[in-house]
């Protein structure tokens, strides 16, 4: 499963590494991360197609994780990939726009790895 971790911040990345390193190595989960919405939408443009999963922070600078979840949505209709949204503020405000904009699923930091796993496991069958 090819998952795209789109967060602004640099330390999401070896916390994701760590927190996956077992199913990294046996193959089950490929990470690719992305700093800002621009560059996961680059990204998406050569890969979109092997994506299954993105998940993205809200709060970035330039296009924020909303904006990039409407341009995902708007541009990669078939196959959908599944999108979770991820926040540091659990607000109703975000979590409805988020869902008005089609995400899958809207988790808030720090995140439960267990939990997130265990959606996987579904997204998987």
């Amino acid at each position: 499963m090819k998952i795209l971790v789109v967060d602004d911040e640099a330390d999401v990345q070896p916390l994701f590494i760590q927190r996956f390193r077992k199913e990294i190595k046996s193959g089950e989960v490929e990470l690719d991360f992305a700093l800002s919405g621009e560059e996961a939408m680059a990204f998406l443009a050569d890969h979109h197609s092997q994506v299954i999963l993105i998940l993205s922070d809200i709060n970035m600078p330039g296009m924020s994780g909303l904006e990039l979840l409407d341009n995902i949505r708007h541009t990669y209709e078939k196959p959908p990939p599944v999108v979770m949204m991820i926040t540091a503020y659990g607000d109703d405000e975000n979590y409805q726009r988020s869902m008005e904009l089609g995400a899958d699923d809207f988790l808030t930091k720090p995140l439960d790895f267990n939990n997130l796993k265990e959606k996987l496991k579904h997204l998987e069958q």
